[in-house]
């Protein structure tokens, strides 16, 4: 049997309102998690993001089947995301990303859109996470810039895909369902978090930490320590223990 920790943190950094939204539903045969981070540029970003926020912790206290909640999910959140713009005259705003993770008695299962990240590690190793829909991670994929450069880039905050804009077809991403026994851990950020803290520092904090809050209050520790000299962006996360009985 999984024994599934879990703890949370949402801080406002040196903006005047905090546009991240995070959730948690614990339920009897799982465990669902959702992360987004409203676009701040575009306006009513918070307000964009706790709307999808809530659809997904309304959808995983319905949920039957863990192995589709997040496909019809996605759809249902950017579906009343876009009615809400309507209502409130605001096309060309209400914009966010959101990853989510959705844990049973098996497997993992991950979806994302935008470049709020989920890292799945395995012996205090990053073993994979999402890809950014942004223009430095396609500049990565076509071999322009090293995966080391998207924390600095010029247009790291230029997204490609997110929800709140018309989607022709479907813009987020399912990872292929991730067997629990190969998973020890699980972090879900926004932008603003994992651009503090590089991946080594994230598993030094691993393999360190005594419990899931100890771990996330050390990387917490990171990147507050490096947001001092910068005009820091909002930062939340979620991080996820996973032990067998």
């Amino acid at each position: 049997m999984v024994n599934i920790s879990f703890s949370q943190l949402s801080n406002i950094g040196r903006r005047k309102v905090n546009e991240d939204s995070i959730g948690v539903y614990k339920g009897p045969n799982a465990h669902a998690f959702i992360l987004c981070d409203g676009l701040g540029g575009h306006g009513m970003g918070d307000k964009a993001s706790s709307l999808v926020r809530d659809v997904f912790i309304n959808q995983f206290q319905n949920m039957q089947d863990c192995s589709n909640i997040l496909p019809s999910t996605f759809m249902a959140a950017q579906d009343i995301l876009m009615c809400e713009q309507i209502r409130q005259k605001a096309q060309s705003k209400m914009k966010t990303t959101a990853v989510a993770l959705v844990v049973d008695e098996d497997k993992a299962y991950i979806g994302h859109v935008g470049d709020s990240r989920l890292y799945i590690f395995r012996n205090n190793k990053v073993m994979k996470r999402t890809l950014d829909h942004s223009i430095p991670q396609m500049l990565v994929a076509s071999k322009e810039i090293k995966e080391s450069d998207i924390r600095n880039h010029p247009d790291r905050s230029m997204l490609v895909k997110v929800m709140g804009i018309e989607w022709e077809k479907p813009l987020f991403e399912l990872m292929k369902p991730i067997p629990l026994r190969k998973c020890q851990a699980f972090l879900l950020c926004s932008d603003g978090f994992w651009e503090l803290i590089n991946e080594d520092e994230m598993c030094k904090c691993l393999e360190k930490a005594v419990n899931v809050d100890h771990w996330l209050q050390m990387m917490n520790d990171i990147v507050q320590s490096n947001g001092i000299n910068v005009n820091m962006d909002n930062n939340s996360a979620i991080a996820v223990w996973c032990k067998r009985d």
